[in-house]
């Protein structure tokens, strides 16, 4: 990394979240290194054929596509490491805090859990789960989606003489939660409009080429 006081200061991915209700902030989570690949698929919500053979129109669409997200983000503790005064939790802990505070992405508090034990208890068990705060997956301003998280995998790689992971590899399986998840009131239905709207804008950008370049004279 170039210490030139002119080069650009990088901007990190990261995973941010928030209260659905309140939209308030209640972590942020920047990845410590920028993964060099980033993996997008995008399943088309075509209209489905009647079983009765009717015709459908096959231009019709039936929502927004389903978009995946797949990312390999690397962990090192050895630059803290060389500096322990200034590091103490890095010290005694290695990466367990960061890997723990990504655990927790997909793990309910104890809090939750102990509430739902109690209410269990007294037969006044909820039949809807506590709603999980509103996870964000950020990747640029101009790409702020909300997601789920479906797959999520850590491998440790190395290890200080007390058995703290100091070097691991987390992957990351996101699914984008569009209208047709959450909703257009939701928050997250917000977000995922804007996200939609920045696609577009940026879509009007890329300049159509004439037909002959396909090498095409017109359309039959």
């Amino acid at each position: 990394m170039t210490t030139f006081p002119g080069s650009p200061r990088l901007v990190k991915g990261g995973i941010v979240t928030m209260d659905p209700d309140t939209t308030a902030l209640r972590s942020v989570i920047a990845l410590q290194y920028n993964p060099d690949t980033l993996s997008r698929t995008l399943q088309i919500q075509a209209v489905q054929g009647a079983q009765d053979g009717t015709r459908v129109d096959a231009l019709r669409l039936r929502g927004p596509a389903v978009e995946t997200i797949k990312l390999e983000a690397e962990l090192d503790a050895t630059d803290q490491l060389e500096f322990p005064k200034q590091n103490p939790i890095t010290v005694k802990f290695g990466l367990q805090p960061q890997l723990a505070q990504l655990e927790m992405l997909v793990n309910p508090t104890v809090e939750t859990l102990l509430s739902d034990d109690n209410l269990a208890n007294n037969g006044q068990l909820e039949i809807i789960p506590l709603e999980q705060p509103l996870t964000l997956f950020v990747w640029s301003k101009t790409r702020v989606v909300p997601v789920r998280i479906t797959d999520f995998s850590i491998t440790e790689e190395a290890f200080d003489p007390n058995l703290n992971p100091i070097r691991a590899k987390v992957s990351l399986g996101l699914r984008v939660l569009n209208i047709d998840d959450i909703g257009l009131a939701h928050p997250g239905g917000r977000m995922f409009m804007s996200y939609l709207t920045n696609k577009q804008q940026l879509a009007s950008m890329a300049s159509s080429v004439a037909i002959s370049v396909l090498g095409l004279g017109g359309l039959p």
